[in-house]
């Protein structure tokens, strides 16, 4: 959401006047974020998300798009790209086609010659502190969204997974402190293990978001001061991939159910958040026995990842990249405590 390439009024105008949303009123910077450039875009006919794509390629950014739109069209509440005429890009022999594998190539277009996408903006308000309810809000939508992604046909690895973090770690390792680098290449060593073991082939697989934290979801509260929040909208899937579901929901409980401050975990917001999972989409025997491993996982990556974005940042007007630090102590709680996280989720894993 940081802005890395400057996007002229002129030319976001003639992109939503050529989507059909009417002429372009207000155009303005996303402060946040720090992979993709994004703007609000306020047209006579609503207000858009215009996302510039820094590091996904044309070929890889169809599996996302047409996610989104098999999600919305399964009533979930995910912003639909909006369609156009196909984004066109000029080559020494004149014109050619963004590639797509197939028709929905309408979803991508061509803005300051970066791929982009835009999607209608939300409704509701991100809760960065959630509660109970808003964790069994999100439970319960993050297994329906399982499940209506059984039948998504495109597959395409998920592009932060561990192939990622064993190409990464020896990268980030020269500016770490030596017992961080030790932790690092001890947790990696762990879930490559993991990784070959027979219960994690055996764990259910198909599209995930992987980054469903508390800023990538709206919620609306109705009136009354006893009024529950209601889930509104879930954005922000250019992390998605295939993989495996337990690891999305590990995602989700590594940043909903814990103790910001400290990394621990929170047992009530955990069991809600599980509860409401399983009253949709019930964990195998595998699922069960490998949560407190993919809760490691989940940990892992980000704070892999956090380390390459704060020692390594690309330029960019509006960048804050995240303190790393934080992710740290969530894997050093989960890898510390396995046996009290798998036991303080049993309430919720034996309903």
């Amino acid at each position: 959401m940081a802005v890395f390439t400057e996007v002229g009024f002129g030319e976001a105008d003639a992109l939503v006047q050529r989507l059909g949303l009417g002429p372009l009123r207000e155009l303005r910077g996303i402060e946040g974020g720090i992979e993709n450039t994004n703007y609000f875009a306020t047209t006579e006919s609503g207000e858009f998300v215009l996302t510039l794509f820094e590091r996904l390629s044309a070929e890889q950014l169809p599996y996302y798009l047409c996610l989104m739109k098999h999600l919305a069209g399964a009533g979930l509440p995910v912003p639909a790209p909006v369609a156009g005429p196909p984004a066109v890009e000029k080559t020494k022999k004149g014109q050619m086609a963004l590639p797509s594998a197939d028709t929905d190539c309408d979803l991508l277009h061509l803005v300051a010659g970066k791929p982009a996408a835009v999607v209608q903006k939300l409704s509701g308000r991100s809760e960065l502190a959630p509660g109970a309810a808003h964790c069994a809000e999100l439970g319960a939508m993050l297994a329906r969204m399982h499940v209506a992604g059984r039948d998504y046909p495109r597959i395409q690895p998920n592009l932060r997974g561990l192939p990622w973090w064993n190409e990464t770690v020896p990268v980030v390792l020269p500016y770490i402190e030596e017992a961080q680098a030790g932790l690092l290449r001890a947790e990696l060593a762990y879930q490559n293990h993991i990784a070959e073991s027979s219960a994690y082939a055996a764990l259910p697989r198909g599209p995930v978001h992987a980054d469903m934290f508390r800023d990538n979801v709206m919620f609306a509260t109705g009136d009354g001061a006893d009024a529950a929040p209601r889930l509104t909208g879930v954005f922000d899937f250019y992390f998605a991939g295939t993989d495996t579901w337990l690891f999305d929901l590990a995602v989700c409980l590594n940043d909903w159910a814990i103790d910001l401050p400290t990394g621990r975990h929170d047992a009530e917001r955990a069991e809600a958040l599980l509860s409401a999972y399983e009253t949709v989409r019930a964990l195998n025997a595998s699922e069960r026995a490998l949560l407190p491993a993919m809760l490691r996982a989940a940990a892992l990556r980000f704070w892999i990842s956090r380390l390459w974005d704060f020692h390594l940042p690309r330029e960019a007007s509006m960048l804050k990249p995240h303190d790393p630090t934080h992710f740290e102590r969530v894997l050093r709680d989960r890898a510390t405590h396995p046996h009290v996280m798998a036991q303080a989720f049993e309430p919720a894993l034996a309903a």
